[in-house]
């Protein structure tokens, strides 16, 4: 028994593959349990580096780190977004000094280390440490958006393009009304994964004393006091990212199911023709 692509398993490959299963699961779950034991056996579960955790002062200082994390991404990615599209669109434009200038832009910052551009702005330009992480995320993010701004537009069918001028309709309202909301979809995952990119580059606040949630991290984990709970920290802090990064991923997905549900852009059901179903003007022939 064959399908188009493979061979389906006959009981002995089937019985291997089980055992392939098996094993695997038993060197993960071995690999797992053996880092555990070495947490146990250097003491990263004594209480002298998990009691710190349960102190006002450390909650607040955690939760104030968190707070300074999140407005900093959310100025970053409103910035980039709208920075994105104004390069996106210049890049688009028919003048070609204004697409020449848009391009220089989106590749200079799009080369630039992120980080470099923190440190110029926060050194040479003597911003405020939010201020300089904002702005180095915000030039770096917004410049590859741009392209991925770009990119989605130009995925989307030529032929999209070619019948909305054909109705009249000026480039304004092409873009808007006709390519926009059809590269939406495609540019999406991307648009997503980039703001993922700028949630895990916040952490670089902590490099000129931004109090950001993983320099509260630091500060708690290199305190003689707490016996150095650096393993602890990590701990708490890593599921923390991963939960937010998951949750705009989730977002991502239920902004999707809410286009596809939309009316504007959901295909027209058409019911089926039926034996002597006449056309419009047609008479029915005689009998």
């Amino acid at each position: 028994m064959t399908t188009v692509l493979y061979d389906v398993p006959g009981p002995r490959t089937r019985q291997r593959h089980r055992l392939y299963g098996l094993l695997s699961t038993v060197a993960i779950l071995a690999l797992i349990g053996w880092i555990i034991y070495l947490l146990f056996t250097t003491g990263q579960f004594t209480a002298a580096k998990w009691t710190p955790f349960t102190y006002k002062g450390i909650q607040e200082l955690l939760l104030r780190g968190l707070g300074n994390t999140l407005k900093a991404f959310a100025l970053a990615a409103v910035l980039s977004l709208a920075l994105g599209g104004v390069l996106a669109t210049g890049r688009l434009s028919e003048h070609r000094i204004v697409r020449w200038v848009c391009t220089l832009l989106v590749e200079f910052f799009r080369a630039m280390p992120v980080l470099v551009m923190i440190f110029f702005i926060y050194v040479a330009l003597k911003a405020e440490p939010l201020i300089a992480l904002v702005a180095g995320l915000t030039l770096y993010n917004g410049s590859v958006l741009a392209e991925v701004f770009r990119t989605g537009v130009h995925s989307v069918d030529r032929g999209q393009r070619e019948a909305a001028y054909a109705l009249g309709m000026h480039k304004t309202q092409v873009m808007t009304h006709v390519l926009v909301p059809q590269a939406v979809r495609a540019m999406l995952p991307a648009i997503i994964s980039q703001l993922v990119v700028a949630l895990k580059d916040t952490s670089l606040g902590y490099l000129i004393t931004y109090e950001e949630f993983l320099h509260a991290g630091k500060l708690i984990a290199s305190n003689l006091d707490y016996d150095l709970p650096f393993i602890p920290v990590v701990m708490i802090i890593s599921p923390i990212y991963i939960g937010m990064c998951m949750l705009l991923s989730w977002l991502a997905n239920w902004v999707s199911r809410r286009q596809r549900r939309n009316p504007k852009v959901e295909a027209v059901e058409v019911a089926a023709p039926e034996p002597g179903t006449l056309l419009p003007g047609s008479h029915q022939p005689p009998g």
